[in-house]
Order: C-alpha cells, then structure tokens, then sequence
C-alpha cells in the first residue's frame, strides 16, 4: 500500500452503533418488502420494489441471487443474535430463514437449480450458513437447506471443466467462464471441505482473470477461435468472495494473495472519504456490500497482518459511515445496506 493510502486508512469514521442500524435496517427490509408467498403459511419472499414503486406479485420479475443475499442477510441476524445470547431472537430469524427458503423453493417452480452457476453458489453459500444456524439454534441441520446444498452442489460440480484450462461455468450456455460464479463457487466448496476443487478455482482464476497491475480480479473470459476474449471490466463484488476463498483455504500462499487484495481496493476501488465506491444499476446495488461482506471476514483474521486486518476493518466502516438518506426503494440496494451495517458492527466487536 502507498504512503497516501496508508494515511487515508488510518482516520476512522465517526463512530456509529452499527448493530442498531443493521437490526434498524433488516426491519426495515422485511416490513417494506417481505411477505407470505401467495399468502401460504410457512412461507416468506421479497418483493424487489418497496410498495412506493408498486409491490411486485408472485410471478413478477424473479431475482433469484437477490432473495439469496437476503437469505445471507437474515441468517447473519441469527448469528448476532447468537453472538448477543438473544435465543429466542436467534429462534425467530431461523423460523424466517426457513420460511423464505421455502419461498424460493416454490417461486422457483418447485426445484432450486437455476440457469446461471453464479445464482446457485451464492444460494448455495446462504444454505450452507443457514445448516450452522440450524445446528447452533435447533440442534440439528435444516432439512430444506440440507437438500439445497446437495443440489446446488451437483450443479456446480457439472459446471466445472477443462474448457479453457479448467473453471465452472456461468450459465448453462456454457460459453462463458467468470469470477462472479468461480469466486462464490470456490468459497463454498471450501467451506464444505472440497478443498481440492476450491483450490484448483481460486488458481485458475490467478492465472485466467487476475490482473497483476492492478492487483484484482477481471470479470471472465469466453473461449474463441483465437483462445481467449476477456472481459477486462472490474468490479468491486468479484474481489470479495475469491478474498474469503484464499482465506478459507488456509495456506500461506493464499493468505498472501488476500492481502494483495485488501491493498488493491484501497488503492482502486474506493472514493476518498466515502469507502468503496457503490456500482450503479439494480444487481449492481448488492456488488459494494457483497464486497463488506467478506472484507468484514478479513478484518477478524488472525492470520493477516495486523495493518490488513485494519485496512479491511477501516474499508467497511467508512462504507458505512458514507449511508446516508432515505430507505432505498429496491430489494438489492436495501439488502446492500442491511449487509454493509452488519458487517460494520462485524467489525466494530472486540
């Protein structure tokens, strides 16, 4: 990290009480957006619009990876609750995180495959963590959960390849190999103990997709008649679940190249005096956040070196130092806003 980085982060924010605003925003999300689907008990599903911009019916636009960040989102509530010894708290987020589970389930037509790799890791991360909820709060798995990361495992598996040098796939297409679906893909079959295939993603994105210059991730590459076309755009999302995954495979190696990552958002990814830059569009109002998410991981690692563990750490707070405003009207930007505080107060913990 250059002189000029370091100092900008080493100035914290003001400070703020950020579990009260995750807990502040997470009721927020689910009064202005979540509901029974089609009204059936047990049950629970986003509308992607606040009511303002007209709720969404059940079959309106489905945004599969959006109900999965929220999904992410209530599951990281349980935790807290958890972490604060609220039992029955615990309880409560865990009934809900079942619930919209199921809703997914069922607005997805009865089965969880989806068309795109990318959707069904991130699903597949949220069941994951949804299975140690249950374990924690419950004393046993979730049955749902259980059979949608076996699911969504098999999908991911049959996505992966030599094509190019190895990789999974984004869609079904099958014509496109990205960091959206194998960063997210690496990090859950790390966390599920397929050490060997996570390993084999996070170095065939190192070799295909990161950008040494710059120190982070490239979007993905097509096979052509000339080898390879890659797309060379950068986004902040992309850096967040391969940082988890080289973390998650615990090598020295790896935790090096996290390091580089935490260093390359400083110096490329961020607005000064406002924490990473937010993308624009719809799906582009879940990327900063996804981002905080595993930044807020890194900021607690141990095996990091204690300026990354602050430069994470300083990262997430000044994100969220920079939220301000009314409640967003959509889904993505909301949940974006709900993730970006609790990983703040993530953070923010002894």
């Amino acid at each position: 990290m250059n002189s000029e980085s370091t100092e900008s982060a080493t100035q914290p924010p003001a400070p703020n009480d950020w579990a009260v605003l995750a807990h502040q925003a997470a009721t927020d999300v689910h009064a202005r957006f979540g509901h029974r689907l089609m009204g059936l008990p047990g049950t629970w599903i986003a509308s992607i619009a606040a009511p303002s911009l007209g709720a969404s019916t059940p079959f309106s636009p489905w945004h599969y990876w959006w109900q999965a960040h929220y999904l992410d989102a209530v599951v990281d509530s349980g935790f807290d609750a958890l972490s604060a010894g609220k039992h029955q708290q615990a309880a409560t987020e865990l009934s809900r995180a079942r619930a919209l589970l199921r809703g997914i389930l069922l607005r997805n037509f009865g089965r969880f495959p989806n068309y795109f790799y990318d959707d069904m890791a991130w699903l597949a991360l949220a069941c994951a963590r949804l299975n140690d909820l249950s374990r924690n709060v419950a004393g046993k798995p979730s049955r749902l959960a259980s059979f949608a990361v076996a699911s969504l495992t098999r999908q991911l598996h049959g996505a992966h390849d030599d094509v190019l040098g190895g990789g999974i796939y984004w869609s079904r297409k099958r014509d496109f190999k990205n960091t959206p679906a194998n960063g997210p893909a690496a990090l859950h079959f790390a966390r599920i103990g397929e050490l060997d295939r996570a390993g084999s993603l996070a170095d065939w994105l190192r070799t295909e997709l990161f950008d040494p210059e710059q120190g982070l991730y490239l979007d993905g590459i097509h096979p052509s008649s000339t080898g390879r076309d890659v797309e060379k755009n950068i986004y902040t999302y992309n850096q967040g679940p391969i940082l988890a995954a080289l973390l998650q495979l615990d090598h020295p190696q790896y935790v090096a190249q996290a390091e580089q990552i935490i260093d390359a958002v400083v110096l490329h990814l961020t607005v000064p005096g406002q924490g990473i830059r937010l993308e624009p569009g719809e799906d582009g109002s879940l990327f900063t956040g996804i981002l905080c998410r595993y930044l807020a991981l890194a900021g607690r690692d141990g095996r990091l070196s204690a300026e990354s563990r602050a430069t994470a750490a300083l990262l997430v707070t000044e994100t969220a130092a920079a939220f301000t405003g009314p409640a967003p009207a959509l889904l993505s930007a909301a949940v974006q806003r709900w993730t970006i505080f609790a990983a703040a107060a993530t953070c923010q913990r002894p």
